[in-house]
């Protein structure tokens, strides 16, 4: 007897089919499709060369000398100043000038009592030397010899004096043009017209020579490391990179911060002023190391990892020490072996465990 299907007992049937047909075309699917390369790379192998070795310091920038121009006269009014701040001078260069009329005039004077103290002294002389050839005659008495010869040496006394006191009044009087004691560069300007001056009052500030020094602080465990003439990395904000050299170490050790002092000369022209704050590298040797491409190495989690090329071609990530950089490669100081393969680049699209397909590196590309 027949009998017909329901039509829940027709859908059952339905699904089953569909799921029959399914798993045929899912066993008869290319067995390569679950083996399909995950990404495309190049690999490289660690390189072993040399690289610098580096002592990293702090320090601001000053000048290597810097003068103080003031005023050696007392009460004299500033009636000129020829420079301004920034500006570059030389040595003797007129600065600023004081009022020098008053000196000018005891000058006058003591050059007219220096003519008058000269005329006295030779008629002093001449009646001593008279004096003396008349005394074996008689002719005067000891006595009046006596006040001839002192006569000369009172008018000769007074001579002096007054050259002393005619040097003193030009000496003032040169001292009213304030002139630059070197070359160099102005770097603070106090005076004002119309001011008056005071003895040791600073007008001017000069940086001599325009030389500029950094001054690095390094603890004092390293500093046995450096020495003169060594060269050095400096790099104040904002600008780039300057090189410089050691001139000397400081002789003591700041005894609250345990740091030593290392006076580096920058170059003219350099971009540094004096009081930035800088960083830099003392350049003190080289040592051999393993070095891989920067672009093979990840950072990730706040650690180093690099893809090495396992067995059948599956990438396993693997976690490195790094240390100093150059250009663009990297040193390695742990964590991989010499003769491992890495992933050259690309690592950011891989996963543990991935695999890849291997090519050659792309022709000129650096070892």
């Amino acid at each position: 007897m027949h009998r017909s299907l329901s039509p829940t007992h027709l859908l059952t049937l339905g699904l089953l089919a569909s799921a029959l047909a399914w798993r045929v075309q899912a066993a008869e699917a290319p067995a390569s499709a679950a083996t399909k390369a995950a990404l495309t790379v190049s690999v490289t192998a660690p390189q072993t060369g040399n690289l610098p070795q580096s002592l990293a310091a702090n320090g601001s920038v000053a000048a290597w000398q810097d003068v103080v121009i003031g005023a050696e006269t007392q009460g004299l009014r500033l009636v000129e100043v020829n420079v301004q701040l920034g500006d570059r001078v030389k040595k003797g260069q007129l600065l600023a000038r004081l009022q020098a009329e008053t000196l000018a005039a005891d000058l006058a004077g003591t050059r007219a009592g220096l003519a008058e103290a000269e005329a006295t002294l030779a008629e002093a002389q001449a009646n001593a030397e008279r004096a003396r050839a008349l005394q074996s005659s008689g002719a005067l008495s000891t006595q009046q010899i006596q006040q001839y010869t002192t006569g000369e040496a009172t008018a000769r006394a007074r001579l002096q004096s007054i050259k002393a006191r005619l040097a003193a009044d030009t000496l003032r009087l040169n001292q009213t043009s304030i002139k630059a004691p070197d070359d160099g560069i102005i770097s603070a300007r106090m005076a004002t017209m119309g001011a008056i001056a005071q003895p040791g009052q600073e007008l001017f500030r000069l940086i001599r020579q325009g030389r500029l020094e950094w001054r690095a602080e390094v603890p004092a465990a390293d500093l046995h490391r450096l020495q003169p003439g060594m060269a050095v990395k400096v790099v104040p904000a904002g600008g780039g990179a300057i090189d410089a050299k050691v001139r000397m170490l400081a002789p003591t050790v700041d005894a609250t911060t345990r740091n030593g002092l290392v006076y580096v000369d920058l170059p003219a022209g350099s971009a540094a002023r004096a009081g930035m704050f800088a960083r830099g590298e003392f350049v003190i040797g080289q040592s051999t190391a393993l070095t891989l491409p920067q672009t093979a190495v990840l950072l990730r989690d706040g650690y180093s990892y690099v893809f090495r090329l396992g067995k059948d071609n599956r990438v396993l990530q693997t976690k490195v020490q790094v240390g100093r950089r150059l250009g663009d490669r990297i040193e390695v100081t742990g964590g991989l072996e010499a003769a491992a393969q890495v992933v050259a680049q690309g690592g950011g699209f891989l996963a543990d465990g991935d695999l890849v397909q291997v090519v050659a590196a792309p022709a000129g590309a650096k070892p």
